[in-house]
């Protein structure tokens, strides 16, 4: 099967932002497509039609390698078209590039200014696989080269020993002052560095140097205490949990360093590090902490790299994606999420694709590209349809009908569609499951926002008061945020009564959580 580089590998690690203008995605695989393509298929499907294609040993030059190390894809363009003794119409057909494009790039009067176009290039030319780890090259050096970000933390090998050192700067195992240093969010093209390495750094082999015994029954248990955890957010929210999380992330750190076993079992150990490291992070965004959550995230994303486990690099990413539109740019969000399903495209895990799609909704909703929204909704839809894959994680057993309908819902309502909205949120309370405590709380906040908006402020009063009726049982900064929002929507009509009682009561809610 032919290797190909994905979206979120490169996104905004060359100069220019795709995003800016409105996004066409490719009919057959739904791959964001350049600006220069005019077609509906993307470089790698329209190369699929076509023929012939760029040989293996045209990139077998020591100076094609070198143009790809230094990112001067005018000269790799050049030198892999003449040791093809192809023509630059050739090479339109295969890249979906238009021939001026072509020749422009190739005599140095243009650049690649976009994440689509990189990719157009290199799929349609068909960079070989052993080859695409010579595009990193320029994040490792010291002196990142014009246009890239000096970001330390994104130019950082993807090695066991950095991974370990991410995992301890995320929990606070280092200085403070180091530590302070470090923790600042990541976005845009420092945040796509970070991702595209993940996607095309080889996985090295972990040590086993330390004294302490490391067996299965050991990690089946760590990995029952992470799941517990997760149990407990989803009833309770939060609260304490942060904390716990991050003694239980220590305690993984603390063997991943001085553990001795197999590599099969280390490679588990880090896949529960990775699960752990997420759900910390989780617990720590919920707790309204956003920076130092996305750290926990990050070096999540390091340690389910190390595990081999693309399943878990797809959740890490995940997470990110929720930071990216809930507290970053939600271009951050639309980049985890393609990078994160482009990684699982070998795996039968439908729930999984169908949750990074609602990621990647949420993303385009909060920068008004309805149709995009749609699109990803339809496909979430056809996914949920098919039930859970053979591959499906077990820790995704909270994807379910009143999760999607619930975000559909929340698309709605950041898209300016109240009315849309409230039904999603109607559908969603249906079919919510009741142990779910803190997830129903959040919806139901939206709902009455949205109800609210639509105009119908007593079926919103009465979505509201169930919601302060479930948050006396769950602490969570993230659902506060919720039922503020959901107060300051009612207070446009605090003229009318039920209104008035609503706010009272709001009020001292909120003043009774403030002091717990």
């Amino acid at each position: 099967m032919e290797s190909r580089l994905s979206c979120g590998a490169v996104e905004g690690s060359v100069q220019g932002d795709a995003l800016k203008s409105p996004i066409r995605t490719c009919a057959q695989c739904a791959t964001e497509l350049s600006q220069y393509n005019s077609g509906d298929l993307c470089a790698a499907c329209a190369k699929a039609k076509s023929a012939p294609g760029v040989p293996d040993r045209a990139w077998r030059q020591e100076a094609v390698h070198q143009a790809l190390a230094e990112w001067d894809f005018g000269e790799v363009l050049r030198l892999v078209r003449k040791r093809s003794g192809l023509s630059q119409i050739a090479v339109r057909d295969l890249t979906t590039l238009p021939q001026s494009f072509i020749s422009a790039l190739e005599q140095g009067r243009k650049q690649v200014g976009s994440p689509a176009t990189l990719l157009d290039l290199l799929n349609g030319l068909g960079i070989p696989e052993d080859l695409q780890h010579l595009l990193l090259a320029p994040l490792s050096r010291n002196a990142p080269k014009p246009g890239l970000s000096p970001a330390v933390e994104a130019a950082l090998p993807w090695t066991a020993d950095r991974m370990v050192a991410s995992l301890e700067v995320a929990i606070g195992g280092t200085t403070a002052m180091k530590r302070r240093r470090v923790l600042t969010a990541l976005s845009g093209a420092t945040l796509t560095q970070y991702v595209m390495q993940s996607a095309v750094a080889p996985v090295e082999a972990l040590a086993s140097s330390g004294t302490t015994t490391v067996t299965e029954s050991l990690i089946d248990s760590l990995q029952g205490t992470t799941d517990a955890l997760r149990r407990a957010d989803a009833v309770g929210g939060s609260g304490a949990l942060a904390e716990t999380a991050r003694y239980h992330l220590q305690m993984l750190v603390g063997l991943l360093k001085n553990g001795r076993c197999n590599q099969a079992l280390l490679r588990r150990l880090a896949a529960v590090a990775a699960d752990t490291a997420s759900q910390a992070g989780w617990y720590t965004f919920d707790s309204g902490n956003h920076n130092a959550a996305q750290h926990l995230f990050l070096g999540a994303l390091r340690a389910a790299h190390a595990s081999g486990d693309s399943r878990l690099r797809a959740g890490a990413l995940g997470f990110l994606a929720i930071h990216g539109y809930s507290a970053g740019d939600p271009r951050d969000a639309i980049t985890a999420a393609r990078a994160a399903r482009q990684a699982i495209t070998d795996q039968d895990a439908p729930a999984l694709h169908a949750m990074l799609l609602t990621r990647q909704a949420r993303g385009h909703a909060k920068l008004r590209e309805e149709h995009h929204v749609k699109a990803a909704l339809g496909e979430t839809e056809e996914l949920c349809r098919r039930g859970a894959g053979e591959d499906d994680p077990h820790w995704l057993y909270w994807i379910n009908p009143g999760e999607i309908f619930g975000q559909t819902g929340s698309c709605y309502l950041d898209l300016g569609k109240p009315d849309q909205a409230a039904l999603a949120f109607a559908d969603a309370r249906k079919v919510l499951l009741l142990d779910q405590t803190r997830t129903s709380a959040q919806f139901l906040a939206r709902a009455a926002v949205a109800q609210m908006r639509a105009g119908d402020a007593d079926a919103a009063c009465l979505t509201a008061h169930e919601v302060l009726d479930l948050v006396d049982r769950v602490r969570s900064a993230r659902l506060d945020d919720h039922l503020r929002t959901m107060l300051d929507e009612a207070r446009l009509n605090r003229d009318y009564r039920p209104v008035q009682d609503l706010l009272d009561r709001g009020r001292s809610v909120l003043s009774e959580r403030v002091v717990a």
